[in-house]
Protein backbone atom coordinates (compact mmCIF):
# COMPACT_ATOMS: atom_id res chain seq x y z
CA UNK A 1 0.00 0.00 0.00
CA UNK A 2 1.08 3.58 -0.56
CA UNK A 3 -1.06 4.96 2.68
CA UNK A 4 -1.19 3.61 5.75
CA UNK A 5 -5.04 3.55 5.98
CA UNK A 6 -5.61 2.35 9.41
CA UNK A 7 -7.10 3.98 12.43
CA UNK A 8 -4.97 5.73 14.77
CA UNK A 9 -6.57 3.21 17.30
CA UNK A 10 -5.69 0.11 14.93
CA UNK A 11 -2.14 1.68 14.75
CA UNK A 12 -1.84 1.75 18.52
CA UNK A 13 -3.06 -1.78 19.59
CA UNK A 14 -0.47 -3.41 17.11
CA UNK A 15 2.67 -1.31 18.27
CA UNK A 16 0.51 -2.60 21.80
CA UNK A 17 0.79 -6.23 20.27
CA UNK A 18 4.38 -5.66 19.01
CA UNK A 19 6.31 -4.41 21.92
CA UNK A 20 4.01 -7.31 23.97
CA UNK A 21 5.52 -9.25 21.74
CA UNK A 22 9.21 -8.41 22.08
CA UNK A 23 9.30 -8.20 25.71
CA UNK A 24 7.37 -11.94 26.22
CA UNK A 25 9.80 -13.77 23.76
CA UNK A 26 12.92 -11.48 23.18
CA UNK A 27 13.73 -10.37 26.11
CA UNK A 28 13.96 -13.26 27.99
CA UNK A 29 16.32 -14.59 25.22
CA UNK A 30 18.93 -11.98 26.38
CA UNK A 31 20.36 -11.70 29.45
CA UNK A 32 20.63 -8.04 29.24
CA UNK A 33 17.89 -5.62 26.74
CA UNK A 34 18.09 -2.01 27.62
CA UNK A 35 15.33 0.59 27.75
CA UNK A 36 12.98 1.80 24.87
CA UNK A 37 13.65 -1.04 22.46
CA UNK A 38 12.57 -0.95 18.60
CA UNK A 39 11.74 -4.29 17.43
CA UNK A 40 9.89 -3.89 14.22
CA UNK A 41 8.22 -7.28 13.34
CA UNK A 42 9.61 -8.92 15.65
CA UNK A 43 8.47 -12.82 15.04
CA UNK A 44 11.13 -12.58 12.62
CA UNK A 45 13.76 -11.82 14.79
CA UNK A 46 15.59 -15.08 16.17
CA UNK A 47 18.04 -14.45 19.28
CA UNK A 48 19.57 -17.77 20.95
CA UNK A 49 22.37 -18.85 23.20
CA UNK A 50 23.91 -17.75 26.25
CA UNK A 51 25.38 -14.43 26.97
CA UNK A 52 23.87 -11.77 24.54
CA UNK A 53 24.06 -8.44 25.65
CA UNK A 54 21.78 -5.67 23.84
CA UNK A 55 21.65 -2.09 24.84
CA UNK A 56 19.37 0.70 25.05
CA UNK A 57 17.39 2.13 22.24
CA UNK A 58 17.88 -0.56 19.67
CA UNK A 59 16.20 -0.53 16.35
CA UNK A 60 16.38 -4.35 14.44
CA UNK A 61 13.69 -4.78 11.49
CA UNK A 62 12.94 -8.26 10.79
CA UNK A 63 11.41 -9.25 7.48
CA UNK A 64 9.60 -12.53 6.04
CA UNK A 65 12.35 -13.09 4.02
CA UNK A 66 15.12 -11.35 5.79
CA UNK A 67 14.88 -12.90 9.47
CA UNK A 68 17.62 -11.26 11.36
CA UNK A 69 19.42 -14.17 13.57
CA UNK A 70 21.42 -13.18 16.60
CA UNK A 71 23.42 -16.71 18.20
CA UNK A 72 25.65 -18.26 20.35
CA UNK A 73 27.39 -21.39 19.80
CA UNK A 74 30.36 -21.32 22.51
CA UNK A 75 31.94 -24.95 22.91
CA UNK A 76 29.60 -25.55 25.84
CA UNK A 77 26.10 -24.36 27.18
CA UNK A 78 27.83 -21.62 29.05
CA UNK A 79 30.48 -20.57 26.75
CA UNK A 80 30.36 -17.61 24.15
CA UNK A 81 29.28 -13.95 24.33
CA UNK A 82 27.91 -11.38 22.19
CA UNK A 83 27.67 -7.39 23.21
CA UNK A 84 25.55 -5.29 21.30
CA UNK A 85 26.12 -1.73 22.21
CA UNK A 86 23.54 0.97 22.75
CA UNK A 87 21.80 2.81 19.72
CA UNK A 88 22.47 -0.28 17.49
CA UNK A 89 20.18 -0.45 14.31
CA UNK A 90 19.95 -3.99 12.71
CA UNK A 91 18.38 -4.44 9.31
CA UNK A 92 16.60 -7.58 7.81
CA UNK A 93 18.76 -10.41 7.15
CA UNK A 94 21.65 -9.63 9.51
CA UNK A 95 23.05 -12.60 11.02
CA UNK A 96 25.28 -12.09 14.18
CA UNK A 97 27.40 -15.51 15.24
CA UNK A 98 29.40 -16.09 17.98
CA UNK A 99 31.87 -18.80 18.84
CA UNK A 100 33.75 -17.10 21.42
CA UNK A 101 33.34 -12.82 21.50
CA UNK A 102 31.53 -10.46 19.26
CA UNK A 103 31.26 -6.67 21.01
CA UNK A 104 29.76 -4.52 18.81
CA UNK A 105 29.75 -0.91 20.52
CA UNK A 106 27.76 2.02 20.37
CA UNK A 107 25.35 3.67 17.40
CA UNK A 108 26.19 0.54 14.88
CA UNK A 109 24.76 0.53 12.09
CA UNK A 110 24.22 -2.56 9.84
CA UNK A 111 22.40 -2.38 6.58
CA UNK A 112 20.48 -5.58 4.74
CA UNK A 113 22.54 -8.83 5.10
CA UNK A 114 25.15 -8.16 6.79
CA UNK A 115 27.37 -10.90 8.42
CA UNK A 116 29.24 -11.12 11.53
CA UNK A 117 31.37 -14.18 12.66
CA UNK A 118 33.93 -14.85 15.33
CA UNK A 119 34.89 -18.43 13.81
CA UNK A 120 35.60 -20.76 10.65
CA UNK A 121 33.10 -23.05 12.32
CA UNK A 122 35.02 -25.76 10.58
CA UNK A 123 38.63 -27.07 10.73
CA UNK A 124 39.92 -27.94 7.11
CA UNK A 125 41.22 -31.18 7.65
CA UNK A 126 38.51 -32.53 10.55
CA UNK A 127 35.50 -30.64 9.63
CA UNK A 128 33.07 -32.21 12.08
CA UNK A 129 35.49 -30.52 14.68
CA UNK A 130 35.79 -26.99 15.56
CA UNK A 131 39.16 -25.03 15.82
CA UNK A 132 40.13 -24.03 19.65
CA UNK A 133 41.93 -21.21 18.79
CA UNK A 134 39.66 -17.94 19.84
CA UNK A 135 39.33 -15.28 17.09
CA UNK A 136 37.32 -12.44 18.72
CA UNK A 137 35.37 -9.52 16.95
CA UNK A 138 35.64 -5.89 17.91
CA UNK A 139 33.31 -3.29 16.39
CA UNK A 140 33.87 0.27 17.57
CA UNK A 141 31.05 3.29 18.04
CA UNK A 142 29.37 4.65 15.00
CA UNK A 143 30.59 1.49 12.91
CA UNK A 144 28.22 1.74 9.30
CA UNK A 145 28.66 -1.90 8.10
CA UNK A 146 27.03 -1.38 4.41
CA UNK A 147 24.64 -3.74 2.53
CA UNK A 148 25.58 -7.49 2.57
CA UNK A 149 29.22 -6.74 4.10
CA UNK A 150 30.51 -9.82 6.07
CA UNK A 151 33.02 -9.22 8.87
CA UNK A 152 35.04 -12.67 9.48
CA UNK A 153 36.96 -13.69 12.64
CA UNK A 154 39.72 -11.95 14.63
CA UNK A 155 38.76 -8.35 12.95
CA UNK A 156 38.46 -5.39 14.91
CA UNK A 157 37.15 -2.18 13.23
CA UNK A 158 37.65 1.25 14.46
CA UNK A 159 35.49 4.08 15.21
CA UNK A 160 33.23 5.64 12.62
CA UNK A 161 34.62 3.70 9.86
CA UNK A 162 32.58 2.94 7.36
CA UNK A 163 32.26 -0.75 5.47
CA UNK A 164 31.24 -0.41 1.28
CA UNK A 165 28.23 -2.96 0.27
CA UNK A 166 29.50 -6.52 -0.47
CA UNK A 167 32.98 -5.95 1.18
CA UNK A 168 34.97 -8.94 3.01
CA UNK A 169 36.44 -7.52 6.13
CA UNK A 170 39.66 -10.12 6.91
CA UNK A 171 41.82 -7.51 8.59
CA UNK A 172 41.94 -5.38 11.26
CA UNK A 173 39.85 -1.84 9.83
CA UNK A 174 41.33 1.84 11.39
CA UNK A 175 39.01 4.43 12.65
CA UNK A 176 37.55 6.91 10.39
CA UNK A 177 38.22 5.53 6.97
CA UNK A 178 36.26 3.72 4.26
CA UNK A 179 36.86 0.28 3.27
CA UNK A 180 35.72 -1.55 0.52
CA UNK A 181 36.00 -4.86 -1.72
CA UNK A 182 37.29 -8.68 -1.65
CA UNK A 183 39.55 -8.69 0.93
CA UNK A 184 38.48 -5.03 1.49
CA UNK A 185 41.18 -2.04 1.44
CA UNK A 186 41.23 1.08 2.59
CA UNK A 187 39.90 3.63 -0.26
CA UNK A 188 38.99 6.77 1.66
CA UNK A 189 40.12 8.45 5.01
CA UNK A 190 37.32 10.51 6.44
CA UNK A 191 38.26 13.70 8.24
CA UNK A 192 37.88 13.10 12.24
CA UNK A 193 38.01 17.29 12.16
CA UNK A 194 34.23 17.48 10.80
CA UNK A 195 31.48 16.40 13.68
CA UNK A 196 30.04 13.09 13.89
CA UNK A 197 26.16 13.25 14.25
CA UNK A 198 25.38 9.49 15.69
CA UNK A 199 22.07 7.73 16.85
CA UNK A 200 23.40 8.78 20.13
CA UNK A 201 22.41 12.17 19.45
CA UNK A 202 19.15 11.40 17.68
CA UNK A 203 17.59 8.74 20.65
CA UNK A 204 19.16 12.06 23.74
CA UNK A 205 15.35 11.81 24.64
CA UNK A 206 13.61 8.78 24.00
CA UNK A 207 10.81 8.81 26.23
CA UNK A 208 10.22 12.16 23.92
CA UNK A 209 10.88 10.79 20.99
CA UNK A 210 8.19 8.45 21.58
CA UNK A 211 5.73 11.45 22.78
CA UNK A 212 6.25 12.79 19.37
CA UNK A 213 6.27 9.74 16.69
CA UNK A 214 2.90 9.12 18.73
CA UNK A 215 2.17 13.06 18.28
CA UNK A 216 2.71 11.97 14.30
CA UNK A 217 1.06 9.41 13.79
CA UNK A 218 -1.84 10.67 15.70
CA UNK A 219 -2.15 14.01 13.06
CA UNK A 220 -1.79 11.59 10.02
CA UNK A 221 -3.67 8.75 10.84
CA UNK A 222 -7.02 10.55 12.63
CA UNK A 223 -9.26 10.77 10.14
CA UNK A 224 -9.20 7.40 8.57
CA UNK A 225 -11.92 5.40 8.58
CA UNK A 226 -12.33 1.84 10.03
CA UNK A 227 -14.87 0.21 7.22
CA UNK A 228 -12.09 2.18 4.70
CA UNK A 229 -9.31 0.78 6.04
CA UNK A 230 -11.12 -2.53 6.09
CA UNK A 231 -12.01 -2.55 2.15
CA UNK A 232 -8.15 -1.65 1.67
CA UNK A 233 -7.59 -5.40 2.93
CA UNK A 234 -10.28 -6.95 0.74
CA UNK A 235 -9.71 -4.88 -2.59
CA UNK A 236 -7.23 -2.16 -2.27
CA UNK A 237 -6.50 0.15 -5.24
CA UNK A 238 -3.98 2.69 -7.01
CA UNK A 239 -4.77 5.15 -4.36
CA UNK A 240 -4.04 2.99 -1.52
Amino acid sequence: MRQDRRPYWVKKIYLRFRSWYTQHFLKPACDYLGDYPTFMKPWYISISGPNIEIGRCATIVGEPDGRVKIGVWGADETSGRIKIGDYAMISPGTRISAANEIIIGDSVMMANGVYITDSDWHELYDRGRRSDKVTPVHIANNVWLGDHCTVLKGVSIGENSVVAAGAVVSKDVPANVIVAGNPAVVVKALDPEIEMKTRADFFADPAGLEVFFDGVDKMVLQENGFLNWLRTLIKPNCTD
